[in-house]
């Protein structure tokens, strides 16, 4: 667990690199991460993948609108083991008026691509709520 509020924190995520143009996010893959047959769950990295997409499209569309998943494709490429460091990078693919859609990678240590995918987010026109607001702020500043 980290102190990232939501699903983020439970899986343990960690912001290294907070930008509207890139965002890298990091978490360890611990035994809470592991399907009933010991490796670990695809859907850690759908779950890290569209929330790393979210908090890159929000810094990118600002207080304009709000931002929800529409869309989430995520090809496993090699397997992970606990103990091992998951590098997640969201980089836009288009960001326009309505919607955006992000590319991510996610790499181990040595770099090679365990998995990645692509999120495609809706920008909502609708304000964002002030106690939402001030939540994201406090906890997606850079370190």
């Amino acid at each position: 667990m980290s102190d990232v509020p939501g699903l983020d924190g439970v899986l343990g995520v960690e912001h290294v690199e907070l930008t509207p143009d890139r965002v890298v996010v990091r978490f360890t893959i611990t035994e809470h991460h592991l399907q009933p047959f010991g490796i670990p769950h695809g859907g850690i990295y759908c779950a890290v993948h569209e929330s790393t997409a979210s908090v890159a499209g929000q810094m990118w569309l600002g207080e304009r609108g709000v931002v929800v998943g529409t869309n989430n494709s995520t090809d496993f490429i090699r397997q992970a083991k606990v103990g091992d460091t998951i590098t997640v990078t969201a980089t836009p693919i288009h960001r326009g008026r309505t919607q955006q859609l992000w590319h991510l990678d996610s790499t181990g240590v040595d770099g090679k691509l365990i998995a990645q995918g692509q999120v495609r987010l809706a920008n909502l026109d609708q304000p964002i709520p002030p106690e939402t607001l001030e939540k994201f702020v406090g906890a997606y500043r850079t370190p």
